[in-house]
């Protein structure tokens, strides 16, 4: 085993395996997920040169299906985990925001995500026979 395998992270690991990734397009993907720093500061983090040939490698190493791959599947575990923080937010800002509108509002995005939200339309059906008759003479 290499010098440079035997520093990979775990998470460097797997994401080189599952997804045929080097270690250096993992780190370059971590890091615009994790900061959202252009790619030109991602790239220097991650290991890529510091002149602008780095920044279009690393540009062009952003493009491909794989990293995309990884980079999606990345960006949805974030977007995950900041939901749990948002939800508990809402719940809390819908007891105790100083605001009653605060509150009302945050009550109602609360309704909304599980399901019970008031509908944008309602729709009255009545059952029965109508006839109408126009005499044009």
């Amino acid at each position: 085993m290499s010098t440079q395998e035997t520093n990979l992270t775990d998470k460097e690991k797997s994401a080189t395996s599952k997804y045929g990734l080097t270690p250096k397009q993992v780190r370059l993907v971590d890091t615009l997920v994790a900061t959202g720093c252009s790619i030109k500061e991602a790239s220097i983090k991650a290991g890529y040169s510091t002149k602008d040939g780095g920044r279009v490698q690393a540009s062009r190493t952003l493009r491909t299906a794989k990293v995309q791959k990884y980079m999606m599947d990345q960006c949805a575990r974030t977007l995950g985990l900041g939901a749990v923080v948002a939800s508990n937010k809402l719940v809390h800002l819908a007891g105790s925001a100083k605001s009653e509108h605060v509150q009302l509002e945050a009550s109602r995005d609360v309704l909304d995500r599980v399901g019970l939200r008031t509908p944008d339309k309602v729709q009255h059906s009545v059952e029965g026979q109508l006839k109408i008759n126009i005499d044009l003479s």
